[in-house]
């Protein structure tokens, strides 16, 4: 049986109402994430169905490993999130897994983004114009941003691989679907000079912004690989050791073959139904959940499309 999971909506002060679209009660006009897929201690999910019903990801992680295929992490490693960027988010950069683990207690954070819907002439920001480390602390220590930070242009459908180290940015008016390592650690280089409610500027963090960043960070695009498989459209967007992130566009039937013991999947359009050797679930926009080492002869049906991932 899939293991259906209840979102978890976290407040950011960039963020709006457009989560809505995905058929949720969201808490407020400032809703910036809905964390999907998430074992992470900052915003795990519970389980909203099965025996395991009423618990979180996490302990489930922890005590029945063998629905995973008994890995070896020792932490759920992947999260999954929609964010909602009505306003653009600060210049920031994740720290890779050894100065996470020596620093943070954490993974690093290596991500990447899945273009749902952009406003005309949207843009990100990816990677830095310096070249060394010396020219990088001091354009960071004179504040000359402009030209420190490059953009990129995006639009609906666009997917950018994230990897740790990388300076970024998601641009006002951007809503996407992101894949992570499940790790809560972000540090900010600028924030644009903006307050919180309580009129305080947010914290930066520029002396391990500046240890972290990785000046040999390259092209945001990867080559997806496109296919058609049993009449439906197939895309592999990245494989690495982090994870592996597809779409998949199905209209009419799909007889699903899982490439490892779970596999994480979220329906980002439309609406449809799984089925597993268990029974028949309806799903749609929004819905988010694990396919486990119980789930065998698995269908999808519908109209709908499918960001799935796993390591």
């Amino acid at each position: 049986m899939p293991l259906f999971l209840q979102p978890v909506f976290q407040e950011r002060i960039w963020g709006g109402r457009a989560l809505e679209a995905f058929h949720y009660d969201i808490p407020n006009d400032h809703t910036g994430e809905c964390w999907g897929i998430s074992a992470h201690p900052n915003g795990p999910n519970t389980i909203i169905n099965g025996v395991h019903q009423g618990e979180t990801l996490e302990t489930v992680w922890n005590t029945d490993r063998a629905l995973f295929g008994n890995p070896k992490e020792e932490k759920f490693p992947l999260l999954t999130k929609i964010l909602d960027a009505n306003d653009k988010l600060s210049v920031q950069v994740h720290p890779d897994n050894a100065y996470a683990q020596a620093h943070e207690g954490e993974f690093g954070k290596t991500e990447c983004w899945y273009i749902l819907d952009a406003k005309e002439d949207a843009e990100i920001i990816y990677g830095v114009n310096a070249t060394d480390q010396q020219t990088l602390n001091e354009m960071i220590d004179h504040e000359q941003f402009d030209a420190l930070f490059k953009t990129v242009k995006v639009q609906a459908g666009d997917f950018f691989y994230v990897p740790a180290g990388t300076v970024h940015a998601i641009g006002e008016g951007i809503l996407i679907l992101e894949t992570q390592q499940s790790s809560d650690t972000t540090y900010r280089i600028y924030d644009y000079n903006r307050k919180d409610a309580n009129g305080n500027q947010r914290v930066l963090h520029l002396e391990e912004s500046k240890a972290v960043i990785d000046l040999t960070s390259g092209s945001p695009n990867t080559t997806p690989v496109h296919k058609e498989i049993q009449g439906q459209q197939f895309t592999q967007f990245v494989s690495n050791s982090f994870f592996t992130v597809e779409r998949w566009v199905i209209d009419g039937q799909l007889t699903y073959e899982k490439p490892q013991a779970y596999c994480l999947v979220s329906v980002v359009e439309g609406s449809g139904s799984v089925t597993t050797g268990k029974g028949t679930y309806e799903i749609k926009k929004g819905s988010h959940f694990i396919l486990t080492t119980e789930d065998q002869d698995v269908t999808f049906e519908g109209n709908m499309t499918l960001i799935t991932s796993y390591v």
